[in-house]
């Protein structure tokens, strides 16, 4: 049977650079069913869904949903659930946790200074702390928005949480249906695609340690896509895996041309130059999509900035 995902595997198309855009996610527990657009299409109400989606608007927050591996039938309605917020960019990298009775509390939060890396409404409303286990691995397993999530995704899931993964959801929607399974790693924000569960093992287990695997990552959410791109592009450049310590700072340029200053946190910089194609030959972005040519990102030079310091005589 061919797949979104089959068509963009064997066509060998690149994945860096096609990570979701967000500086915050913010994950909601709910459990039964979800529809395409999952926020208002499952059993969570669907008006909050729709007040939670207008509160996150321009905010650099992303929300989505998540429920345990298994069956997915309507098991009533959950006393209790799971919140979790994540701030992603380098520096001030959080992930904090919560439980409510009432999903209406998230209403509560402050959507802006969310995004911008600030946890205290998060604290104020829902009693939030910091997480102290494993990190979260969310699973795109979302079918109804294309077959390939739920095809790939659900087995995943499934045999994370059976191997004794701790931290494994799935979640609504992470983009990219052709690079299924794809799944996004919490704190550091880092997504990945065709995704095997030993190479998961090796991600959470490098991601216990404070580094990054670069094989098979779409890139960091913190970023625009051209930015991932070019932090990808350094870290295996010059061979950096420490998780926070390269930024994105400046990206000049506009499609389909961008320099992209890459900062080390020692002070080092690299001007990396990214070049939007199209995918040739034509593919489907999703199952059941007409074929098309999806956005890709070439990184075409990496080049270290030398900074000259005068000396006084």
């Amino acid at each position: 049977m061919s797949t979104c995902s089959t068509v963009s595997q064997d066509l060998d198309e690149p994945i860096a650079g096609t990570a979701a855009t967000a500086t915050t996610w913010l994950l909601l527990e709910q459990p039964g069913p979800w529809g395409a657009k999952a926020l208002t299409q499952s059993h969570l109400d669907p008006a909050l869904g729709r007040a939670l989606e207008a509160a996150a608007q321009g905010t650099g927050v992303r929300v989505a949903l998540i429920r345990r591996p298994g069956r997915h039938a309507d098991c009533g309605t959950l006393a209790e659930r799971r919140v979790y917020a994540a701030h992603t960019a380098p520096g001030n990298v959080w992930l904090h946790s919560a439980t409510t009775r009432d999903p209406r509390q998230l209403l509560d939060l402050d959507f802006a200074a969310l995004g911008k890396g600030d946890h205290r409404s998060f604290g104020s409303a829902l009693q939030g702390q910091p997480h102290t286990g494993d990190p979260l691995a969310l699973v795109c397993t979302n079918g109804k928005r294309d077959r390939c999530c739920a095809l790939l995704g659900r087995p995943l899931a499934a045999e994370l949480a059976a191997s004794g993964v701790d931290g494994v959801w799935e979640v609504t929607h992470l983009g990219g249906h052709r690079f299924s399974p794809t799944l996004l790693v919490l704190p550091y924000g880092y997504a990945y695609g065709r995704a095997q569960a030993h190479a998961v093992k090796d991600v959470l287990h490098s991601v216990q340690e404070g580094r990054i695997v670069v094989a098979g990552c779409r890139g960091n959410s913190a970023w625009e896509q051209p930015g991932q791109a070019a932090e990808l592009a350094v870290r295996s450049a010059v061979g950096e895996y420490a998780a926070e310590a390269l930024s994105v700072v400046r990206t000049d340029g506009a499609a389909p041309r961008w320099e992209v200053t890459v900062a080390h946190v020692d002070g080092r910089h690299w001007r990396v130059v990214v070049a939007q194609g199209a995918s040739v030959p034509p593919r489907p972005e999703s199952c059941g999509s007409v074929l098309g040519s999806p956005a890709r990102m070439d990184v075409v030079a990496v080049r270290e900035r030398t900074v000259t310091t005068a000396v006084a005589g």
